[in-house]
């Protein structure tokens, strides 16, 4: 008879276990807990989603949401109050250290607008309505008419506050009480006080258009009693009316316009970038007027004329009227008689007549009156600079010829008035790029964030999860395998035992420790089935004392 076949135990929770470091004592609950076998079969499940876990928590950490400006010029109490309003709402939010800006993200901006509208935040300032609304039953005329002019400027602030580059608006206008005299009569004033977002500023247009504004609601006010000023302090009314700033921008529109009639003409000609212009034109701002006065030589007309004559002596009267007329003859002398009339024989020796005449005359002198205005910016001398990229051929003096005559041409050139055009050509140095590199710009860093996001995602998928993943495959292949050849040896060897005393089987009795020692279930179960045929009384008993036990435990 051959000898038995020596099976030695394989355990297989031992065999398929992964190597787990020996700990201190202190640690000795966890390393039992990890060298259970049900706990080493999860392993590489557990491996693997811890894996894909930190790869997830790595993307959602480097990637921030995009930040949204919730409200704009939040003054600081309003600004606590919101703070407040969203951190009990649970909405995340952020203050920007450098703008004080209070941000949100994107996705959650209108939620929290709409959750902070419904607890009347942001406090907006109060305008008329209000104020008037609030103005008390049997108010006295003083209170009321403060009322009323506290409305009209919360009125006129709103409105001021509507134009882009105004964060806020005060206005104060100081109106005398109306007089019975016309003479103490004071014309209204007002001040506004302005506060412009960061960065911004106001055109002298736009000061002007609101003190225009100010001045049309108040009855009895010209723009001229409106002064503004911004949060810097700084007058901005003055320098709407400031002649000295009326002369920088009218040279400044003079000088544009003369620049820009230069690019539309060697723009085409030369290409951009292949010249430059500069343009300067002194502006007279001064402004005259004269009054002549001038009497011409030979002009002059009668105006009025008055002739004396003064006759002395004896003789016949002297001729008068007009020379050459019947009717200067003098009458003949006549008598009253019935006879023909007969004329007076003169005196022999008789004195001659004598006669004076005086004539006084009044000329009109020709007068002449010219009156000479010299209005404000008439333009005393431009002088013009262009420089011409020259390139691997140099333009002759044909070309800049006739480039000095366009130039001439586009400014108006006057050499009488000291005009000035200067042109040359020189290569041009390259200038570098001053813009920031693309590693400055603002997509970058988000962009890098993501990239490194799933980079590392796929290094913890490459690196961990997939040698977990590889090993605990070749483990399931390696007990499978260890499985099947224990299971053809035991069978080997209880084929090749005698048969039992009393029985026609020549198997080999089978025990609980063979059982227990089984590679697999299914070699357990087989084992098992053998035993219930070969001792069915055994098996019952065995049964009945597992019911038991699990009876009293």
């Amino acid at each position: 008879m051959a000898d038995a076949q020596t099976l030695t135990p394989i355990d297989s929770a031992q065999a398929n276990r992964l190597p787990v470091p020996a700990f201190g004592g202190r640690f000795a609950p966890i390393q039992q807990f990890v060298r259970q076998p049900a706990v080493q079969r999860a392993l590489p499940a557990i491996a693997t989603t811890t894996a894909i876990g930190l790869a997830a928590l790595a993307y959602f950490t480097m990637q921030s949401a995009p930040q949204a400006q919730l409200f704009a010029g939040l003054a600081d109490a309003d600004k606590s109050a919101v703070a407040d309003a969203l951190q009990t709402a649970g909405i995340a939010h952020s203050i920007d250290p450098v703008t004080g800006a209070l941000t949100v993200d994107a996705d959650k901006m209108h939620a929290a607008r709409i959750a902070l509208a419904g607890q009347g935040l942001p406090k907006a300032a109060p305008d008329g309505d209000n104020l008037i609304a609030s103005l008390p039953m049997g108010a006295s005329r003083a209170i009321e008419g403060e009322t009323l002019r506290a409305a009209r400027e919360a009125d006129l602030a709103r409105t001021i506050e509507a134009i882009d580059a105004v964060r806020s608006a005060r206005i104060h206008i100081a109106a005398a009480e109306p007089s019975l005299f016309v003479r103490e009569d004071k014309p209204a004033t007002a001040s506004v006080m302005l506060t412009l977002q960061n960065g911004r500023s106001l055109s002298d247009g736009q000061v002007q258009a609101i003190r225009f504004l100010v001045a049309s609601s108040v009855p009895g006010m010209n723009a001229d009693q409106v002064s503004v000023i911004d949060q810097r302090g700084a007058l901005l009314s003055d320098g709407a009316t400031s002649s000295d700033m009326k002369a920088f921008q009218l040279q400044t529109q003079i000088e544009d316009r003369f620049r820009r009639a230069l690019d539309s003409l060697l723009g085409p000609m030369l290409g951009a970038g292949n010249y430059t212009v500069e343009v300067h034109a002194d502006v007279d701002m001064s402004e005259s007027q004269a009054t002549r006065e001038s009497f011409p030589k030979d002009d002059r007309a009668l105006r009025s004329e008055q002739i004396t004559r003064q006759v002395s002596g004896q003789g016949p009267a002297p001729a008068v009227g007009i020379p050459g007329a019947l009717s200067n003859q003098p009458p003949q002398a006549t008598t009253v008689t019935g006879e023909a009339p007969v004329a007076a024989p003169a005196a022999a020796g008789a004195p001659e007549t004598q006669s004076n005449e005086n004539a006084a005359r009044a000329y009109e002198v020709g007068r002449e009156i010219s009156v000479t205005h010299q209005p404000q910016g008439q333009l005393r001398r431009v002088s013009v600079a262009v420089a011409l990229n020259q390139g691997k051929k140099a333009l002759t003096q044909a070309d800049m010829a006739k480039i000095d005559g366009l130039v001439k041409g586009a400014v108006g050139f006057d050499a009488t008035r000291g005009d000035q055009v200067a042109i040359s050509q020189r290569p041009f140095v390259k200038v570098e790029d001053e813009s920031p590199a693309f590693y400055d710009q603002g997509w970058f860093l988000p962009l890098v964030k993501q990239i490194g996001a799933i980079v590392a995602a796929l290094l913890a998928f490459l690196f961990i999860g997939r040698p977990l993943i590889r090993a605990a495959k070749e483990r399931a292949a390696a007990r499978a395998e260890q499985s099947a050849s224990l299971e053809a040896s035991l069978l080997a060897a209880t084929d090749s035992q005698p048969a039992l005393p009393g029985g026609g089987s020549n198997r080999r009795e089978i025990t609980l420790e063979m059982i227990e020692q089984a590679p697999s279930y299914e070699a357990r179960a087989n084992l098992v089935r053998a035993f219930v045929r070969q001792d069915s009384a055994r098996a019952a008993l065995v049964v009945r004392q597992l019911m038991q036990e699990g009876a009293r435990g």
